[in-house]
This record gives structure tokens, sequence and C-alpha cells, in this order.
């Protein structure tokens, strides 16, 4: 086969339970992560060699549960370097699942190329009997060597679905098709080399959106709405001198009367804080007059948490103060 024609992809490895090992191979728990580098990762899918070129990189070997806001500046950078190259066609990242919606829909903002950027991970490692590394990560570098996957923002390839970094979120603790999109599907699918998108992405990513990442990170936490929940952690943050509060909300963004106090202050004093909820589902509204006008509070929308912490950060490390506009428009 002539090779040559193929398209270049590039695979940027940061560790994770794809790349995890464990001394027996019926266990799919209590492995090490990122143990094995990328040059094994690609070794055990010969398969790829009919698919793409592949440049290989070793960005991190880490738990995603210990990924890095300076991590993400890191990959960032380096994915837009390698697809301003003429020579690289697209981009996979093998990840953990723990935070991978996270880094992706970071990407998704800030990576500005309309090359295709694919994300992809397991849920048992490497070692594991019907380990999914090997296939997931075939799939993503079928996905980002197809001329489809362009401008479609970043992306996650997971047992055979094709997923907007925006809306997909990890739904089980153990099973391989962790990964779901709960409000809008997946975007498409691939299997056996093909890879067919049966909808597209609406909302501003990559090069149109107006973030980049930085060297100098807002500080953002979240806390949780719950029955009886009181405002000590609320005034603690505001003590640390954090930037910016998600409330993981009950239903509809919804607080408890007392963090709600608690929220009001620190908003007087200059935090921002923005309403998702905890359900895994569904949409937050504004409340207007009857919660958020009078608050100073921001609706997220449809993102879970732990993406409006990430679109918060971005938010605030550029300097916006329109806050329900950018959460609206992203």
């Amino acid at each position: 086969m002539n090779t040559s024609s193929l398209p270049r992809i590039a695979v940027l490895a940061t560790g994770g339970t794809i790349a995890g090992q464990a001394g027996d191979a019926s266990k799919t728990a209590g492995y090490k992560a990122g143990v094995v580098g990328v040059d094994k990762l690609l070794d055990a899918v010969p398969a790829l060699g009919n698919v793409a070129r592949i440049h290989a990189e070793q960005i991190a070997s880490i738990d995603s549960k210990d990924m890095c806001a300076a991590l993400w500046t890191t990959l960032s950078r380096r994915i837009d370097a390698l697809l301003a190259q003429d020579d690289i066609d697209g981009v996979v990242v093998t990840h953990g699942t723990d935070t991978l919606e996270e880094t992706a829909y970071l990407l998704h903002l800030t990576v500005k190329s309309a090359k295709p950027v694919v994300l992809t991970a397991a849920m048992r490692p490497s070692t594991a009997l019907s380990a999914d590394g090997p296939l997931n990560l075939l799939n993503a570098v079928t996905v980002a060597a197809s001329k489809d996957a362009a401008g479609k923002g970043v992306l996650v390839a997971f047992n055979n679905q094709i997923h907007s970094a925006r809306d997909v979120t990890k739904t089980s603790t153990y099973a391989v098709d962790a990964f779901r999109s709960p409000e809008t599907g997946a975007l498409g699918f691939v299997q056996d080399g093909r890879v067919e998108f049966q909808r597209t992405v609406v909302r501003p990513h990559t090069a149109a959106s107006e973030f980049a990442v930085t060297d100098a990170w807002p500080t953002v936490e979240i806390v949780a709405s719950y029955a009886d929940a009181s405002r000590v952690t609320v005034d603690a943050l505001v003590a640390a001198g954090v930037r910016g509060i998600v409330v993981a909300g009950t239903g509809n963004g919804s607080m408890h009367a007392t963090l709600t106090h608690a929220l009001a202050d620190a908003v007087k004093k200059g935090v921002a804080v923005v309403r998702a909820s905890r359900v895994g589902s569904g949409h937050v509204m504004r409340n207007g007059a009857a919660s958020d006008d009078a608050l100073g509070t921001v609706s997220a929308g449809t993102l879970n948490p732990y993406k409006a912490r990430v679109l918060l950060m971005l938010a605030l490390a550029s300097g916006a103060n329109d806050l329900q506009r950018i959460f609206d428009t992203y």
C-alpha cells in the first residue's frame, strides 16, 4: 500500500486509563494510569498504518483526575503549533476519562484551527481483557483523518460514537459506553473505517471563539446546593480571593436560601457567580427579576457545572464583563 498519500495525524498522549497498566489482566480497577508510553499505544494498533501517517508526542503521563490549567495551556498551544504546519492534517489527544470532557471543551474554545481535533480515552487499562483503548484510538485517528470532521470543533470519539466537546459528558463509572451527549445526542458514528456525521455544531468554537489560553488562570471553584446547605464554603472561597464560583444547583439551578444569601454577598464583593445544575441533563433558565437580576448571577444554560467552570475561567481571563452573553453564546 502506498502510504505517502495518507493524511498525517499528530497523536498527543497525556496518560490516563488508555495508558494504564495492571498486574492482573482480569482486573479493570486498581491499575496505575498513564504508565504506557505513546509508542506502545500505537504499536498495539497496527491498523493505524492503513489510516494515516502518525506523528507521536508524549505531552504528559498523568491520571486525568490530576489535570491542571497549566497543562491545558501547554496542550492548546502545542495543538495550535502543530495544526499551523502544512504537513499536519489533524490531531488526536489520548486522555483519561475523568476530566476528558473539561479538557475537550477547553480546547473547543481555544484551538484556532478548522483542522480536526479528536480526543479519545478508555474505560479499561491497556492490560485488561477486552481493552477498549486500541479500537477507540483507531476510531479517533480515523475521524481526525476524515475531511468531514473539519470545521466541527473539537470532537470526542468513544465507543464508535462521535460527540461534540461541548455536549459530551461521562455518565458511567465502569461501562465502555460511558460517554454520552444527554441533551443533543451524538454528532455521528465511526465504525470499520466509515465516518458519518448526522448533525453539525452551531455554537461558535475554535477559530470563531473569542478565547485563548493564558499563563495566569483565574481561580474559579464549584459549590453544590443540597438540603441544609450552609454558607461556610462560599465564605471561605470569597475570603481566599476566588474570582468566580459555579453553583451545582438543584433542579433548574435552584439554591438553598442560606447559600443564596452567601452568594449574593459574594457578588457584591466582585465574585462572578454562575448557576448550573447537578441534575445531569436539561438546561438552567435565566430567572430574570425573580433571581438572576436581583442577585447578579448568571445562568449556565445547558453546560454542566464543570464545563461552566471552564467557560467562566476563560471569560474572566479575557476580561469579559458581559458574562450572560458569553454563556448564551458558547
